[in-house]
């Protein structure tokens, strides 16, 4: 415990919003554990903010205790990055209570909004005024847009609108220092030196912490039609895209590919979910399309109908289902982002957010499936993931008479080598979305770039010297 320090944090954020461990009335269990529950560090406290002059001052705080600092947002990371480790010396930084729509600009088609906005508030808030804010994952209801900019999300709608640096104009940013960059610009041009915003984005809070952002609205889309069809091999499903972005254009936005197995999973854990195809044992891949048409809904299902005649003509696909109302396509984008909830029923697995050219997908999974059923007979693979932008969360499962916990603690560390090794033959990044954490930390500097990983401990030094904001994640050690 540092009394002095929680004196000085109670002062900046009003008692009531700086949690310690001593508290009997308290548990921090929520703010300690990450949403896999793979591990479970100790705080020295949570402190909770509520403005960005109040950021600012906890972390002058920190920095005059020389105490280190953990930013976090919805806490609904997958690479232990936002939870503290197990010395009880980390203060927590929660940006939840600052949630506020700053402003909403439709002539300049742009929102500013704070970083602990839930990402589904922030969708709704546009909705209500007739945009589309198109940042979308499966777990909008409680990630935050903060957390989503320091960790680059992607999600289903990247073939079209790109990750969450795409759709971000500018930030407002507090320093390793406590000094506030005001940068919520809603210019698209601005060339004016180094662009600051693109080292905050992705840098999962060891470069600054960022407290708002101004963020990038778009017409909402007169139509929105989605499509599920049965593929006989990713070839197909590869060709299939191309037909699509020939066929659909700039309204191509979503293109998901979902392995058998994985899709299982889905019917075995969550029967109540009507998965189509599951019951033709001869349908290996379901493909999912999403078609955002600006004329009428008629437009729309008139391209969705001449793509897929085409596909059937060609043989890439065996059967298909157009949703008819809003009602069944959320059922479906439901049926592929059930695949996590369900595998975590199947028990404990391996996963891997990778990405790699698209066109070396279908080569890679080939390659790859066979390596692990070489090395370890009888292993599962819960393969899907977002083909459009070459995104797949290629999931590692024990075999089915296996002890799933066993299966991690035995074979983790040598199945990540397995395919990372094969990722980085294919030209790929071994984290798509999910970022690097704490979890791959140790294992980037196998598979970037020295020359990229030097300018990265040269930009971390020179924006937090004293290594202060989230240490030991993205670079595993203290710069030198």
């Amino acid at each position: 415990m540092n009394p002095l320090l929680i004196h000085t944090l109670r002062q900046a954020v009003g008692p009531a919003h700086v949690l310690t461990p001593d508290d009997p009335d308290t548990d921090l269990v929520a703010w300690e554990q990450d949403w896999r529950r793979r591990a479970r560090g100790r705080a020295l406290a949570v402190v909770r903010p509520a403005s960005t002059a109040e950021v600012a001052a906890v972390v002058k705080a920190c920095a005059a205790a020389n105490v280190s600092i953990v930013p976090q947002g919805g806490n609904t990371g997958l690479v232990v990055g936002s939870v503290p480790d197990d010395s009880g010396t980390q203060v927590v930084l929660s940006l939840t209570r600052m949630q506020a729509i700053r402003a909403l600009d439709g002539d300049n088609l742009t929102i500013t909004v704070e970083a602990g906005c839930v990402l589904q508030t922030v969708q709704e808030a546009a909705d209500r005024a007739g945009f589309l804010f198109p940042l979308s994952l499966a777990a909008e209801g409680s990630c935050t847009l903060g957390g989503n900019l320091a960790t680059n999300a992607g999600g289903t709608q990247v073939v079209r609108y790109g990750n969450a640096r795409e759709l971000c104009l500018g930030l407002e940013v507090v320093t390793a220092q406590g000094e506030v960059w005001h940068g919520l610009s809603g210019l698209r041009k601005d060339n004016t030196g180094y662009d600051l915003r693109d080292l905050f984005i992705g840098s999962e809070g060891t470069l600054g912490i960022i407290t708002a952002a101004t963020m990038k609205l778009y017409p909402r889309p007169a139509a929105q039609l989605t499509a599920w069809a049965a593929v006989p091999n990713l070839e197909a499903a590869v060709a299939l895209l191309g037909l699509a972005h020939g066929h659909l254009g700039a309204g191509l936005t979503g293109f998901e590919v979902m392995g058998r197995f994985a899709l299982g999973l889905v019917a075995r854990h969550m029967p109540q979910l009507r998965v189509p195809f599951i019951d033709q044992a001869d349908i290996p891949y379901g493909v999912l399309l999403e078609n955002s048409d600006s004329e009428s809904e008629a437009h729309a299902r008139a391209q969705f109908e001449r793509l897929l005649e085409t596909a059937f003509e060609q043989g890439l696909v065996s059967d298909a289902v157009v949703a008819e109302n809003l009602q069944q396509a959320h059922g479906l984008w439901h049926i592929r982002e059930s695949i996590p909830l369900a595998q975590a029923e199947e028990g404990l697995n391996i996963k891997h957010d990778i990405s790699l050219p698209v066109s070396r997908i279908p080569a890679f999974c080939a390659d790859t499936d066979a390596l692990l059923a070489r090395e370890i007979p009888g292993v599962r693979l819960v393969n899907f993931g977002h083909l459009g932008d070459g995104n797949l969360h290629y999931n590692v499962q024990a075999p089915a008479e296996g002890d799933p916990k066993a299966f991690l603690a035995e074979h983790e560390t040598r199945v990540n080598h397995l395919v990372f090794d094969q990722v980085l033959q294919f030209g790929g990044s071994i984290s798509a979305e999910h970022g690097i954490g704490s979890l791959k930390a140790a294992t980037l500097p196998h598979y970037k770039d020295p020359v990229a990983l030097a300018l990265m401990r040269t930009l971390k030094q020179a924006l937090d010297p004293h290594n202060l904001l989230n240490p030991g994640r993205v670079l595993s050690a203290p710069p030198p």
